[in-house]
């Protein structure tokens, strides 16, 4: 049996082919329309002779473009290597090399750092850009999107198996040396129709699809699985309506639920933090909302409940990882009362809570989760060591601290790494410290992740000065600028004469913690 993601939009383009599938500001396309543009970049990309099984990195906002490029790659039989626009010339560099890239697309948006990558990559050969607008003269070597999507031949789509790759999803482990996740067809797939036909249903037998007449904001980066799944898959799989914001502000936000109706909203707790807070939202009009998911950190229960009073409409709290495409929980639609809890595992996906020695711990009892199912990646890309670390028998380690109560219900109750979680995003304390360790006035350097009202955690740095050195925070934090993307260099430092360690010299970074707990 051959499945190709990109089904999903071929297969809601036959059903529905007049109704609106993307909304980006007064531009609208049907799903016709859609499917023709990613059949065309499908076919130019033939004409380079990319397609089965090569990689074509995308580096794009939140944009129609992303979605036209994103399909026409997985209909091409390609795999899409999805980059963060965040991130710096140094860090992409790294990912289109690792990951074998042999085409960057990129937007005009992110010209700068994407295209001194690019031209860092000799493996890299083809360069398509998007909306650069008059300084593509200075980038002859580039090929317009729009010429493909104009000029491109029409194709079928590639009969790729379920295993196949589908998309190459770059996260952090602990070390802070990036990895790809190999996410295949048929993960991205079974995700998507979850959260289209199972994830807004009231009972088991009842399935409610977010079909024609349904709008979903894309508010969060549809670079990232949240967003690839959750909107863009997602609406797509029933012939739902995507509406584009390309940076995410409260104002905005509210303009565009208003004017467009949109129904779906998945965010990150920050965001429904700056809805609530935002001066203009007495006069918000957000009455079309029927739906709201909230994932990537858990939500505190006071904002979910000024936000599902203000708005009259519940959170649903999900659990997730890149490298489980990513939904693995979900609360109920009629379940979002109960504080504090993820919900169950999906349909198909099965939860485990275990010791340090890998043995199932009772109900009640704090241990790691452990997670399997038709959602879980393949596995690193060529990394067979660090993949064998994060699958055993089919169980991918989370690294997350866990309990389960007497109703089947998960509660994140901590993190077995030293992963700090800023607004969504995750930030790897040793690549911050490897970035300061460069600094020829550091000695000793420890980030940690701080408490923090708006985001959850904030990231700070704790270092130790060299002998007749002397540098200012403020000086830190613009060097940590320079080399790491936005989110994730440190906005407090800290400057000690020594930092606590072990008989062994190890840094105690559990001491740091502690000294900062309030």
């Amino acid at each position: 049996m051959t499945l190709n993601l990109g089904a999903l939009l071929a297969h809601s383009s036959r059903k529905h082919p007049d109704t609106i599938a993307l909304i980006e500001n007064s531009r609208q396309f049907r799903y016709a329309e859609v499917d023709i543009l990613a059949r065309r970049i499908a076919g130019a990309l033939h004409e380079l002779n990319i397609g089965n099984g090569e990689h074509v990195a995308l580096l794009s906002p939140n944009c129609s473009a992303f979605t036209i490029s994103y399909f026409g790659i997985l209909y091409a039989g390609a795999v899409v290597v999805s980059l963060n626009t965040l991130q710096s010339a140094d860090e992409l560099t790294f990912q289109l090399t690792n990951s074998e890239a042999t085409t960057l697309i990129v937007h005009g948006d992110c010209q700068a750092t994407g295209l001194t990558a690019f031209h860092r990559v000799p493996t890299c050969k083809h360069l398509i850009s998007i909306d650069f607008g008059n300084s593509l003269a200075a980038n002859s070597d580039a090929i317009p999107f729009e010429k493909l999507v104009t000029e491109g031949t029409e194709v079928t789509v590639f009969p790729a198996m379920p295993d196949d790759t589908a998309v190459i999803q770059y996260t952090s482990g602990t070390t802070g040396t990036p990895k790809g996740a190999e996410l295949s067809h048929f993960n991205l797939y079974s995700n998507a129709q979850y959260i289209s036909e199972r994830g807004f249903s009231l009972w088991p037998d009842q399935i409610n699809i977010l079909g024609p007449g349904h709008v979903g904001l894309a508010a969060l980066p549809l670079y990232h699985t949240f967003g690839q799944t959750n909107i863009q898959n997602g609406m797509l799989f029933g012939g739902g309506a995507i509406t584009y914001l390309k940076r995410f502000t409260a104002t905005e936000a509210m303009q565009v639920i208003a004017r467009d109706r949109v129904t779906f909203f998945p965010a990150v707790p920050t965001m429904y933090f700056a809805l609530l807070n935002d001066d203009g939202n007495a006069k918000a009009n957000l009455s079309s909302l029927q739906f709201c998911v909230s994932g990537g950190a858990p939500i505190p229960i006071e904002i979910k409940r000024q936000f599902e009073t203000r708005f009259n409409v519940a959170i649903q709290e999900g659990y997730g990882l890149t490298e489980t495409s990513p939904l693995a929980a979900m609360q109920k639609l009629d379940e979002t009362n109960k504080a504090g809890t993820i919900g169950k595992p999906i349909d198909g996906v099965e939860f485990q809570i275990v010791d340090d020695e890998g043995c199932a711990v009772p109900d009640g009892m704090r241990g790691e989760l452990l997670i399997r199912g038709p959602n879980v990646m393949k596995g690193y890309f060529r990394e067979p060591q660090a993949t064998a670390e994060a699958l055993t028998d089919g169980w991918f380690h989370s690294g997350d601290i866990a309990t389960i109560d007497s109703e089947g219900d998960i509660f994140i109750v901590d993190r077995k790494k030293d992963m700090i979680l800023r607004g969504g995003y995750n930030v790897y304390p040793r690549e911050i410290e490897e970035v300061l360790y460069t600094h020829p006035a550091i000695k000793e350097a420890a980030v940690i992740g701080v408490s923090d009202d708006r985001y959850g955690e904030e990231v700070k740095a704790i270092v130790s000065l060299k002998a007749d050195h002397h540098v200012a925070p403020d000086e830190l934090v613009d060097y940590c600028k320079q080399h790491v993307a936005a989110y994730k260099y440190p906005r407090i430092i800290e400057i000690r004469d020594e930092l606590p360690k072990g008989p062994t010299g190890k840094l105690l970074k559990r001491e740091l913690r502690a000294s900062h707990k309030h």
